[in-house]
């Protein structure tokens, strides 16, 4: 999400606004529902949660490049996102046995522009774009494309893959489809089909507003899943102002607001407040799934069961992995490998004890590929 955050125009929804659909949904019964729905999110959720699945990804590519160097160009080192990759890259590194220099952008414009032309001024075989929009660093991208240092995207741009404006040999990223689509479905599910739901989102940027579009649009699958209100409140807003507006949506919706769906895990740090001075249980209804990076925090409410249910993680460290094979195939003159993690579904009741989704494979896979020992991976899990 930080990538977003710095290049969003307003896009004339009232900041900090609520979506309100009228008439008033109708009270739940026992009769609402949708069973071809159910059955079909039913299914997605089992697969999604499914905590030890098989390696899915590229078995085969080019040997190791010997000697390379990588810059990691950091939207924000206190972006869990970022830093989660930024971690994951620097283990693929040592396997491979390339260098990485991380340059810390500071979450600002300047600061990442700052922070991109110094990476270009060092000549590097390759350059992170970490979690922010290359169109904000045009100049620098230019330069770097005329001195032929190819970029990997992490959350870059909003799809997976190669992209030619602006370009990037690939954008790794989970697809904003697969992962709305879970997150409405875990609700789906959960609920039986029958809910009140709210949705929390930022439609001052344009990829959020898409992701909690999608997010509805699954819902409206079902009848008995009724839109309560969707909730428009800013990312940097949402500590001031998460609270209050929680607080008036108890008061409007009561116990007919059985669950939401947030599109970053963020807005459920600040409701918790909220929920807690209304006496509602951190267990209990609303039952909250983040359609975010899966953060650490967000971890730890899933697993205390503190007001947040699930949560749709990104698969940082594999994700840091990946780029290092991104750049060996670059490097080589192989094209990209297509390869996009599916969704998961992070519960209590699959979490282990994580802080980060963390799926099994990768590491072994990866040195098979590049021609390192797979058996000197055991020791590297966390």
């Amino acid at each position: 999400m930080a990538l977003v955050l710095l290049l969003a125009a307003p896009t004339g929804c009232e900041r900090g606004s609520s979506t309100r659909p009228a008439p008033p949904p109708p009270p739940r019964t026992a009769t609402a529902g949708c069973p071809g729905a159910l059955a079909r999110a039913g299914a997605a959720v089992r697969r999604a949660q499914s905590a030890d699945p098989a390696w899915n990804g590229p078995t085969t590519g080019p040997r190791a490049v010997p000697g390379k160097s990588l810059v990691y160009v950091a939207q924000s080192m206190t972006n869990p996102g970022v830093a989660g990759t930024v971690a994951g890259v620097r283990d693929a590194a040592r396997v491979i046995g390339w260098s990485v220099r991380v340059i810390d952008g500071q979450g600002t414009p300047s600061g990442i522009q700052a922070a991109f032309s110094q990476a270009v001024t060092l000549r590097p075989s390759g350059i992170v774009v970490g979690g922010f929009d290359p169109r904000l660093t045009s100049r620098q991208v230019d330069r770097a494309d005329a001195a032929r240092i190819p970029l990997v995207g992490w959350h870059a741009v909003a799809a997976p893959g190669p992209s030619a404006r602006p370009r990037l040999f690939t954008n790794i990223t989970t697809k904003v489809e697969d992962v709305a689509g879970i997150s409405a479905d875990w609700v789906i599910d959960h609920s039986g089909g029958d809910a009140g739901v709210v949705v929390f989102t930022d439609a001052s940027i344009p990829f959020a507003r898409h992701k909690s579009d999608l997010i509805k649009k699954r819902l409206a699958t079902c009848p008995g899943a009724r839109l309560l209100a969707e909730e428009n409140i800013p990312l940097p807003d949402t500590s001031s102002r998460t609270p209050q507006e929680v607080s008036s949506l108890l008061a409007r919706f009561g116990d007919a607001w059985t669950h939401s769906v947030a599109i970053n895990d963020v807005y459920f740090a600040d409701a918790a407040p909220a929920l807690r001075a209304a006496r509602r249980k951190g267990g209990g209804a609303p039952y909250n799934i983040g359609a975010g990076d899966g953060d650490p925090s967000a971890f730890e409410r899933v697993e205390s069961r503190q007001f947040q249910a699930a949560t749709v993680p990104e698969p940082l460290s594999q994700q840091g992995w990946q780029a290092v094979d991104e750049f060996n195939r670059a490097f080589s003159g192989a094209p990209a490998s297509g390869y996009v993690m599916p969704v998961h579904i992070a519960t209590a009741a699959n979490s282990d004890d994580a802080t980060s989704w963390d799926p099994p494979g990768y590491r072994e896979a990866y040195r098979r590929i590049w021609g390192g020992d797979a058996s000197e991976s055991k020791g590297n899990r966390r």
